[in-house]
């Protein structure tokens, strides 16, 4: 058995008591960087999109470094909770064909969106929200919430889409089979504005996956993590949400760490 090595007193408390080394200094600086990121950045970003986070503010270092750290720290991400699909496609309305079939990557804005309504709880009941996503950069481009799953609520946020982005004619706009996206005020909106209807197959979520995705998000992200008392607090977090955090804020890594904001102004 080899003998353990002996220490002095005075070597143990010359230790104890020495400066810190750059190297210390530089990442106790990092981790205050690093923590002011992930509360930046709603506990939502892995360690390689908090590097680009922190690279946008101007703090140098690596992927790597920032891993370590985050680790270190003990900083999580939320992690991801499966969630219910609000469909109803039990009715005779007529059904559109899948135009899109999955073609989910688009070379500008405004040639393709994708639609869904999802559901949240709150103190008073279910918030019903409608969303219609650009698939050029992942935007939210319109929505609309309401305590009623009516086709008023996806023509609502049809209103806002358009109205915010002037689409050109021949947009496809994706939905499921619902009742509310084949509703005939809701069709007949869609060819007074030139656009031209999709549907998901039958049962086959994975043909609007974009949306999907987002919602997934929306829940993991904010949602899962909040108790709503009111509808009101509902509409009003997750609004800032999509318009400060989402839309303008949140990197994403297919647009190459960037924005949706930020990628539509390259």
């Amino acid at each position: 058995m080899l003998p353990r090595p002996r220490v002095s007193e005075s070597g143990f408390y010359a230790w104890r008591v020495r400066a810190p080394s750059e190297r210390e200094r530089e990442n106790a600086r990092l981790e205050i960087e690093i923590k002011a990121a992930h509360q930046r950045t709603r506990e939502t970003y892995s360690a390689t999109r908090l590097h680009s986070d922190l690279a946008d503010h101007g703090v140098q270092t690596t992927p790597y470094r920032v891993r370590t750290l985050r680790k270190k720290l003990g900083l999580r991400c939320k992690q991801n909770r499966k969630f219910k699909v609000t469909t109803d496609s039990k009715h005779r309305l007529p059904i559109a064909p899948n135009v899109l079939k999955r073609e989910f990557t688009v070379s500008a804005p405004n040639k393709a969106w994708v639609s869904d309504i999802t559901y949240i709880s709150t103190d008073e009941g279910w918030l019903y929200l409608a969303g219609i996503k650009e698939l050029f950069n992942g935007e939210l481009v319109g929505y609309s919430m309401s305590e009623r799953m009516t086709k008023n609520l996806v023509i609502q946020a049809l209103f806002r889409a358009t109205a915010r982005k002037r689409p050109p004619i021949g947009l496809i706009l994706h939905s499921d089979r619902g009742s509310q996206y084949c509703a005939h005020d809701y069709q007949d909106l869609l060819k007074q504005f030139d656009m031209t209807a999709s549907m998901s197959r039958k049962g086959d979520c994975w043909d609007n996956a974009p949306i999907e995705s987002f919602w997934g998000i929306l829940k993991n992200e904010l949602v899962h993590h909040r108790k709503f008392k009111t509808r009101q607090q509902a509409i009003q977090e997750i609004t800032e949400y999509i318009e400060i955090f989402y839309n303008r804020q949140r990197k994403q890594k297919r647009l190459r760490y960037l924005s949706p904001a930020a990628f539509t102004q390259q």
